[in-house]
């Protein structure tokens, strides 16, 4: 059960993580943060990133089999690695409907599910 907690942390986490990286975009595009200075655009994208880190932090604990779950480090980030860019391709499109996926995202998604696998191997 931990690794499911841990997945969902997982996804969560790099929900927040996308919307602070990118998030501060989409609100200058619809005028919102037009006239902020830089400043303020870091410090909101900190304040969102707060909340990456009150899910990433718990997930990597609770994973962790150091601790008693399922993961090694090593799998723990591929597993984060995949699923930032799963929730990154999914918040982009339903934030940026203009930004589309090709094929070579494709490949290089596949290449980080076969990561995935390669790591779990034994």
């Amino acid at each position: 059960m931990t690794g499911i907690y841990t997945l969902l942390l997982l996804i969560l986490s790099n929900v927040f993580m996308t919307l602070a990286w990118y998030g501060h975009l989409k609100l200058q595009q619809n005028g919102v943060s037009s006239n902020w200075p830089l400043i303020g655009v870091i410090l909101f994208s900190w304040g969102v990133a707060f909340f990456e880190y009150c899910c990433q932090v718990p997930a990597n604990r609770i994973g962790f089999e150091g601790n008693g779950g399922p993961f090694s480090l090593v799998q723990l980030k591929v597993i984060q690695e995949c699923v930032s860019l799963l929730v990154f391709a999914i918040v982009i499109h339903l934030l940026f409907g203009n930004q589309s996926l090709h094929w070579n995202h494709a490949v290089a998604f596949l290449c980080l599910v076969a990561a995935v696998y390669f790591t779990f191997m034994e």
